[in-house]
């Protein structure tokens, strides 16, 4: 593994680390044995730009100094790194600022002020401001050709190597230095938040409004790193020097316009943000090569921040990771199935059976060859569907689709329980007696209006029965009663399957025994699995709840006595009621269901 920047400085003795834990301090020997803290996040991020300015930027490591006094500033200032010109250090080129990440706009603001303050204020002036919070960088010119107050067309890509000259782009296509990089996954996680908060302006925009925006700005940023470019070739999605960023702004607009042409099923509204805010998104994603990045690090990341996301208001679009998976380890997807989430929020259930697939691909041909290509990417693009009824929440999902390399396409924004004729007309995918598998956590507890849903009337669990049969529409019905028929409809005759998520009133209340008929008259129950109380109090919902596990039967198959049904209660899901990350059974429980599965012997665990 090649060397950091910071690595290899320390092994040319420019700079050492003594101590440990808590006493460790980093010494910059070739900047007057200057001594701080290790492990500070601002040094950390101080440290690593210092020896860039050796090693990328090619400045003398003599020249560099760092917690220099700025003359005749009162209070006394320091500056965290300054260049100098000479090798008495006596005049300064350039200044430097640095923060830990993930600090906000405003503390970054106030960094470049203090950098620019810093830059003038001395006798002799500098030519440039750095400021630089993780991957989140801004270099101004201050030469006296721009003026002190200018922080528009005085910004510059990046600091000029060995004192020359600008360079119109930071980064280019396969240039060692200055190509995007790949990126952690804690680094990603802060990325995402930082651009979060700088769209949702602490009210500016709405959090899922917000969200949505920046839905938006990670498709143009993908689309821009896979769009064919020759090695030396600029990115677009970047800032350029001494553009505006009004010009920024109909770059990164023109760019969307054509992906939107491409594929207007993804995103039908134009970019809604301020020129000045598109600026500061852009500069913290620049710098990051998403598509190189490793898929189950997107996904993780993109989930970490989700579930801090979708809480409260949104909860009911989110279904918690270890639910998810352990659905899916229990269902066992194979890359010909046809999978459907009927309210699929944010498309955690689509996106781990895509890994699930794209895991499989791994035991039956070699990574990186076209053949795992195809196994996994077919299923994505062919194979998975999702349906969702709030317009942003789809456009979520969507966007984790595509981070995630894919399987957009057939996730539709759409009332779930409408007429599926309406759905066909839509996407012909989505038709009767389709899908082989299901795999979905309907919403809990709202009702379903006749007055306001004449379709209520059209299901057989929308109405009531009298000893005749004749049916009467009811007035109301709980949704999630509704979408266990939805379900029904949706899958093969015989060998469909589903795992969803239900309340245990469905399970349990005796005014409900009408609906557990429906159940087992339509469907196979092969499994019930009961979740603590506290599954989904994190994201706002405290009703206790079951997944369930059904076969829907055959056109003319009758339940059979001697079918068996496997029970199981874990008590640890992989998480608590604060949402923090604990063990859990979900493995064993797959482990116990297969061995139940070959004896059919039914036991509790």
């Amino acid at each position: 593994m090649e060397m950091t920047y910071l690595q290899r400085a320390i092994k040319d003795g420019y700079a050492f680390i003594s101590g440990e834990d808590k006493t460790a301090k980093i010494t910059y020997v070739s900047s007057d044995n200057f001594s701080a803290k290790w492990g500070n996040p601002e040094e950390n991020v101080r440290s690593e730009f210092w020896a860039e300015l050796i090693y990328k930027y090619d400045y003398p490591a003599t020249r560099i100094r760092l917690e220099v006094v700025i003359p005749d500033r009162l209070p006394t200032d320091r500056a965290d790194i300054v260049i100098f010109r000479d090798e008495e250090c006596k005049r300064p080129y350039a200044i430097v600022e640095c923060k830990k990440d993930g600090i906000t706009d405003a503390e970054f603001n106030q960094a470049i002020e203090q950098g620019v303050g810093n830059a003038t204020w001395i006798k002799s002036r500098a030519d440039y401001v750095v400021t630089i919070a993780g991957a989140t960088r801004r270099v101004l010119d201050v030469t006296d050709t721009y003026g002190i107050y200018e922080r528009e067309t005085n910004i510059v890509a990046d600091l000029p190597k060995a004192y020359g000259k600008p360079q119109e782009y930071r980064f280019y296509k396969g240039d060692k230095d200055n190509d995007i990089k790949i990126i952690s996954r804690d680094d990603l996680i802060t990325t995402i938040k930082k651009c979060h908060q700088t769209l949702w302006g602490g009210g500016r925009l709405s959090p899922p409004t917000a969200f949505g925006e920046l839905c938006k700005l990670i498709f143009v940023k993908i689309s821009d790193e896979q769009k064919p470019r020759r090695n030396g070739e600029p990115y677009e999605f970047q800032i350029k020097t001494h553009e505006p960023s009004s010009k920024l702004a109909e770059r990164i607009n023109k760019l969307y316009d054509e992906q939107k042409v491409k594929d207007p099923e993804i995103f039908t509204e134009s970019i809604k943000v301020d020129d000045r805010v598109l600026r500061t998104v852009v500069s913290h994603l620049e710098s990051i090569n998403l598509n190189k990045t490793d898929l189950d690090v997107k996904g993780v990341a993109f989930e970490k921040f989700m579930d801090s996301f979708f809480k409260g208001d949104f909860g009911q679009y989110f279904t918690p990771r270890p639910i998810i998976e352990f659905a899916v380890k229990m269902m066992k997807p194979k890359h010909d199935d046809y999978v459907l989430d009927t309210s699929c929020g944010s498309g955690g259930f689509l996106l781990h059976a895509l890994d699930y697939i794209r895991h499989e691909a791994n035991d039956y041909h070699i990574k990186g060859t076209p053949e795992h290509y195809k196994h996994w990417h077919d299923f994505a693009e062919k194979y998975l569907f999702g349906i969702e009824i709030n317009d942003e929440i789809a456009r979520v999902a969507k966007m984790n689709m595509i981070v995630h390399d894919d399987g957009h396409t057939n996730v539709i924004s759409h009332d779930a329980l409408e007429s599926i004729d309406k759905m066909y007309e839509h996407n012909r995918g989505f038709k009767k007696e389709h899908f082989d598998l299901i795999l979905t956590n309907p919403p809990f507890g709202s009702q379903i209006n006749l007055a306001e849903k004449p379709y209520l009337s059209t299901y057989q669990l929308g109405n009531n029965y009298d000893a005749k049969g004749k049916a009467k529409a009811r007035k109301n019905q709980k949704t999630e009663i509704l979408f266990l028929e939805r379900i029904w409809e949706f899958l093969k005759y015989g060998t469909g399957k589903a795992a969803v998520v239900l309340p245990d009133g469905i399970l349990t209340n005796s005014s409900l025994q009408y609906v557990r008929g429906y159940i087992m008259e339509k469907f196979q129950l092969l499994a019930v699995v009961s979740f603590p109380q506290t599954a989904f109090a994190h994201f706002g919902a405290g009703v206790k709840s079951s997944i369930i596990f059904l076969r829907k039967r055959g056109k003319d198959e009758l339940m059979s006595n001697d079918e068996v049904i496997f029970m199981a209660a874990p008590e640890l899901i992989g998480y608590d009621a604060t949402g923090r990350e604990t063990e859990n059974q979900f493995d064993e429980v797959v482990k116990q269901y297969e061995a139940f599965l070959e004896d059919a012997t039914p036991f509790f665990v």
